[in-house]
């Protein structure tokens, strides 16, 4: 039976509670890297898909500004098999005035796809002002072989918005859902 000096024994102890420490570390960031990520897209604008989009209401008593102009850029943007465009460019709307806007979009396949929008914002400062009554990013879009469809984006501004903010671009990213294309297909 052979024996390990005392020196030895404390080295590889150190090195047990190291490791330890190591994997206990690693799995804290693994575990926190959701929320972390979640709350870094909603800082910076990127990706929001919140509850509080879907539940934006007007309050009947709100007064529309009617001294104040702002002006919607649209943007599409398509990230698959399919033409993606708002119907118009642009609207100019007072805060507080309930708007609507259209955006088209073609399945170009002869297969049926799930499609999901992401909107963004510009200034991302505005994100918080841009309250969306009805929206077809709240939900999955299935679309059938060589459909068209208009979706509509129904929204306000709130009149909290900064006095500086006279322009504001509302874009949305149109992508195909991974893993959805078997499982639409055998439906």
């Amino acid at each position: 039976m052979s024996t390990v000096p005392k020196g030895r024994l404390r080295l590889n102890r150190t090195m047990l509670i190291k490791l330890v420490v190591v994997a206990v570390v690693m799995f804290g960031f693994g575990y926190a890297l959701i929320p972390v990520y979640k709350h870094m897209c909603e800082l910076l604008g990127i990706n929001v898909l919140t509850a509080q989009d879907g539940m934006a209401v007007r309050d009947a008593n709100t007064q529309i500004d009617k001294t104040r102009t702002i002006t919607i850029e649209l943007d599409g943007n398509a990230q698959g098999p399919w033409r993606f465009r708002p119907t118009t460019r642009s609207i100019d709307v007072h805060p507080g005035e309930l708007a609507t806007v259209m955006y088209e979009v073609v399945n170009t396949t002869n297969r049926t796809v799930q499609a999901q929008a992401i909107p963004s914002y510009a200034p991302q400062s505005v994100t918080p002002h841009f309250k969306k009554v009805e929206c077809f990013c709240f939900k999955q879009q299935t679309m059938k072989p060589n459909e068209a469809r208009q979706m509509p984006v129904v929204f306000f501004i709130d009149p909290a918005l900064p006095r500086e903010v006279k322009t504001i671009t509302l874009s949305y990213t149109f992508f195909e859902i991974a893993g959805t294309q078997a499982s639409v297909t055998k439906q």
